[in-house]
């Protein structure tokens, strides 16, 4: 059980405090309620671009790492299509430091041309190494726009085109700080050796006198259901064909969302899933199969990716997938199975609730998703799963028309 004190300041800020006294190690999350989701589809890539241009400095501190590092801190962030989130940890004497370069950076980021042409051409050169340059790195580019026509997940976190990013100008990154990073539009969450009545001071001192910003007000476009098979198919210099399904399933908070987790592990989390044991040690027609799910808020995917062995056609690959698949709907898994992944689950959230930053980072992300609490319930809502539901669940989600698939060919492999 994480428990936890919660509090909010007049501009809207919402703060989160756990007590751990077994570390001297403060961990210091800031989630703010802004992904590529909110992004204008003709400029895309923006919440990654300013995960970076975070770091760029503010009025009062032209270097964010400096003063951290020499308070024995260390730092860093992530950007999904949902959130955005910075985090630190340091030692417990030194907090203040932590707090102090937070609320600055919330209350006036450093807008300098040099630090957009800089940040603008590492957020650039990211894209070319992890997603244009780098063997598959397109996949999720193309296999985006095939499943969503119309919700801006069709995008990925580093944007739709390069030249979103290259054209990006001050007056769009100051509008978009404007919207997104104010007091109102993020969670703090303080976990460590620390009492709650200090922390509420320290914030009010810190965070206080920022001024409120305008509400988020979401009107994403609902994603009508998918009715008909999609396939894409293309050719690049790669050593072996992959195959990428995705079937759209359930958001956040649709019971079903936990079904569809449970599902992804009981296909490939580990060498004893279905998918690796059939596909990969029995049959040896992918050197690598995995399923997943996109952990997305509103409606997202369920994924199946695998490598082929070479000689293995992408019509055999999905022969075998869809036999796979085929037993899940037609064939009722056994409850030892069904409770292997469950407590696969359980032994992770347990190991994971012992880290202080990660109990910073959920507490964060179960608050915006409407009580932090939740995370304490997890679990228990896991273990209720049953078979019945898996079947079910499989039986209306692994169906044709609901699947978009891309062939993702060698290009000088010739094989089909």
């Amino acid at each position: 059980m994480i428990q936890f004190d919660r509090f909010q300041l007049d501009n809207g800020l919402k703060v989160l405090v756990h007590q751990d006294f077994t570390t001297p190690i403060v961990a210091i999350n800031v989630l703010y309620d802004v992904g590529a989701r909110d992004e204008n589809p003709s400029k895309t890539g923006f919440a990654h671009l300013f995960e970076h241009l975070m770091f760029g400095g503010s009025i009062n501190i032209p270097r964010y790492d400096g003063p951290l590092e020499r308070a024995g801190g260390e730092n860093n962030a992530f950007t999904s299509n949902d959130i955005t989130s910075y985090y630190v940890t340091l030692p417990r004497p030194n907090i203040e430091t932590a707090l102090w370069l937070e609320s600055d950076r919330m209350l006036d980021l450093a807008f300098s041309k040099k630090s957009l042409r800089v940040q603008r051409n590492v957020v650039m050169e990211e894209f070319r190494q992890t997603h244009l340059n780098q063997p598959y790195g397109d996949a999720w580019l193309l296999l985006r726009p095939l499943a969503y026509r119309t919700h801006p997940y069709r995008w990925a976190t580093i944007g739709a085109d390069i030249q979103h990013i290259a054209s990006a100008t001050m007056p769009d990154v100051k509008d978009f700080y404007k919207r997104f990073y104010h007091p109102g539009n993020a969670i703090l969450t303080v976990a460590g050796p620390v009492e709650t009545e200090e922390i509420h001071i320290l914030c009010r001192k810190w965070f206080g006198n920022i001024p409120v910003g305008p509400p988020n007000v979401r009107q994403l476009p609902h994603e009508a259901p998918q009715t008909e098979a999609r396939h894409l198919e293309v050719a690049r210099e790669v050593p072996h064909h992959a195959i990428y399904k995705a079937w759209h399933m359930p958001g956040r908070f649709d019971a079903n969302y936990k079904v569809a987790d449970i599902v992804s592990d009981l296909l490939s989390a580990g060498d004893s899933s279905r998918l690796f044991v059939e596909l990969v040690k029995k049959q040896q027609l992918f050197s690598d199969i995995e399923a997943y799910i996109s952990g997305s808020i509103d409606p997202g995917l369920i994924v199946v990716t695998g490598k082929l062995i070479n000689g293995v056609t992408l019509q055999e690959a999905e022969t075998a997938i869809e036999s796979e698949l085929s037993k899940l709907r037609k064939q009722p898994i056994s409850e030892r199975e069904l409770q292997k992944v469950k407590n696969r689950f359980e032994s992770m959230t347990l190991f994971s609730e012992m880290k202080v930053l990660e109990k910073t980072l959920n507490l964060s992300y179960y608050e915006l998703l409407g009580d932090a609490t939740m995370i304490n319930t997890e679990v228990q809502k896991y273990q209720q799963i049953n078979a019945g539901q898996v079947r079910a669940f499989a039986q209306q989600t692994f169906v044709p028309t609901n699947c978009s698939t891309l062939h993702y060919k060698a290009r000088n492999n010739h094989e089909s």
